[in-house]
């Protein structure tokens, strides 16, 4: 254990995050950069005195508990996340679960796209969308948070996925899905939330549980598929997969081939949004 390397980590990393960037209110003018001790040791779950003693050099060496506390509280990436153990003597291990913060680089691009995009983690659960891909797939926001994962939708409410996307599309999903969440067990072995979730679609769908057993493995990339929009029709759309290799996310870009109908489709459903086009 380096003492003096790790305590001079966790205070830059500490000065380095704004109240923002963790959900806390930015309250009265700071006198010091960054997080206060208290903070962090509160997001971390441990005492002030505890993580100050740390980051003064003077502290214990800290467990594997409280050092994925720490990672947790202080926002660290997976490479600072391994150096932080590695500063306390300890072997890094797996991630605990896939970070579900989304750059803010990455969610102004989405903003700005003028076709459905969304992102999505290493669990399918669908981090952040823009108008486009609710209008496109689903109102995202009106669903649950658990329920806002793709294969939920596919596996657990399947008939309104074979609806939209048919028969064939939902099937080669299903298949390139299961095995893409194969490999992320893989990387998250004691990500709970991961668990329960394979758990779920095992319980409520023979489907995947069935493709479940054939142990295939693999990691999603792009495909092309045909949507049947209640609202504007057939769309004819190519996924793009966009990595963002950090955060062991995804950018789902839905595009079409310029001037095609399947554009003109798209552009309409940017018009109309969510809303229902109104009849007569």
């Amino acid at each position: 254990m380096d003492r003096g390397q790790l305590a001079e980590f966790l205070r830059l990393r500490r000065e380095a995050l704004q109240p923002a960037d963790v959900g806390l209110p930015a309250g009265v003018r700071r006198r010091t950069p960054g997080l206060r001790r208290e903070e962090v040791a509160s997001l971390a779950t441990m005492s002030t005195d505890y993580y100050t003693r740390l980051e003064q050099g003077r502290g214990p060496r800290p467990s594997r508990p409280v050092l994925t506390g720490l990672a947790r509280a202080l926002r660290l990436n997976d490479d600072q996340r391994a150096h932080l153990f590695r500063l306390a003597g300890e072997q890094p291990g797996p991630p605990p679960g896939p970070p579900a913060d989304v750059r803010i680089g990455v969610l102004r691009m989405l903003e700005r796209l003028d076709v459905p995009g969304l992102v999505l983690d290493a669990k399918y659960d669908v981090l952040a969308w823009n108008p486009m891909a609710a209008a496109l797939i689903t109102d995202f926001s009106a669903l649950p948070v658990k329920e806002r994962n793709l294969l939920r939708l596919r596996f657990l409410h399947g008939d309104r996925q074979a609806d939209r996307f048919g028969e064939s599309a939902t099937r080669d999903f299903a298949f390139e899905a299961a095995a893409d969440l194969r490999a992320a067990t893989a990387t998250y072995p004691d990500d709970p939330a991961l668990a329960q979730l394979v758990a779920d679609l095992v319980a409520g769908s023979e489907e995947f549980a069935g493709i479940w057993a054939l142990h295939e493995v693999s990691r999603q990339q792009s495909m092309c598929q045909t949507i049947f929009h209640p609202e504007v029709g057939r769309i004819d759309v190519v996924c793009e997969v966009l990595v963002v290799p950090e955060r062991d996310q995804r950018v789902i870009l839905y595009t079409a081939e310029p001037g095609s109908p399947s554009d003109q489709a798209l552009r309409l459903l940017g018009v109309i949004g969510t809303q229902a086009m109104s009849q007569g």
